[in-house]
């Protein structure tokens, strides 16, 4: 299939790590999308509704990072109920109608580009832990941290069975979006502040623990964890997910994997999330092997 002129690309602001071109542009190869191109571009908060009022209709979508995840929100026509629900936007569709419309601000005369925000994160959240959890079920589930990736692990373990987690921050004065979100997506978690005995048998404890901390942030519970366990001739009962994947593996997911525990790298949520925007964008299901060799080859070389 020949496909011409369409244009996707990851915003954010910094965006030169991410690793979303190589996958994007590894899947439309594989399914023989030629005339598709899959670019980057550093957009602040401040610049993105320009950059949005001058997309055109060969537009097919964007890939939102951080900061833009949740200031797109306002700039859109159309936000999913999922999307709405977590409160972050990290993929915007184009859909072209004849005549000027409202979505970008379009002059009389041109066609008028619909804007329309859903979030992949949470399927992404959910197919990596899957590959770990198997056929088990999420009975109980940790997360860390209170950002805007914390509303979508949220989604995802209540997805796999768990509605009331338990949520480990530095402050509890500083999550009031992520307390928003849970107020639309009746879940009833528990919000706790860090501590080294509490968080650290809350995370050998759980079913499923979902880092969302940036990177580093998490590395002090690993020696926490070990010491806890190794004492007790215990491993951790479930399975880590650490979203971070850049350095790879983290000390929390290699303490984790030391244990005798399955962890699960952030990169298989960065593959999933991206293979469900490629489906949204071109319409057709993603080439999972060929995104995954892709992945696989760039984070080798990083580490190079």
């Amino acid at each position: 299939m020949h496909v011409h002129q369409r244009r996707a690309a990851v915003l954010g602001h910094p965006v030169a790590h991410s690793l979303s071109p190589v996958l994007h542009t590894a899947a439309y190869r594989a399914l023989g999308l030629d005339g598709w191109e899959y670019g980057m571009h550093d957009v602040t908060e401040g610049a993105l509704e320009g950059f949005l009022r001058d997309v055109d209709a060969g537009w097919a979508g964007l890939s939102l990072t951080m900061p833009l995840k949740q200031v797109v929100i306002p700039l859109l026509d159309h936000v999913d109920p999922l999307a709405e629900a977590v409160g972050a936007v990290n993929t915007v569709l184009f859909s072209a109608v004849g005549g000027a419309g409202r979505g970008t601000g379009r002059s009389a005369g041109r066609d008028a580009v619909i804007t329309t925000g859903t979030n992949t994160d949470v399927h992404g959240l959910v197919a990596a832990l899957r590959e770990g959890l198997g056929a088990r079920g999420v009975a109980e589930a940790v997360i860390l941290g209170g950002g805007a990736t914390a509303a979508s692990a949220l989604a995802a373990v209540a997805e796999l069975g768990c509605v009331s987690p338990r949520v480990f921050v530095r402050s509890l004065d500083r999550i009031g979006p992520l307390r928003e979100a849970v107020a639309r997506m009746g879940v009833s978690p528990s919000f706790e502040v860090f501590d080294e005995r509490a968080t650290t048998s809350a995370l050998a404890a759980a079913d499923a623990v979902v880092s969302t901390t940036p990177k580093y942030a998490a590395d002090q519970w690993a020696p926490l964890l070990t010491e806890l366990l190794t004492t007790a001739g215990e491993k951790p009962r479930g399975v880590l997910l650490d979203v971070v994947y850049d350095p790879r593996p983290t000390a929390l997911q290699s303490a984790w994997s030391a244990l005798g525990a399955d962890a699960v790298g952030g990169e298989r949520m960065l593959l999933h999330q991206a293979a469900d925007q490629v489906r949204l964008m071109t319409g057709r299901t993603a080439p999972l092997d060929a995104m995954d060799h892709a992945l696989r080859a760039a984070l080798t070389d990083r580490a190079r």
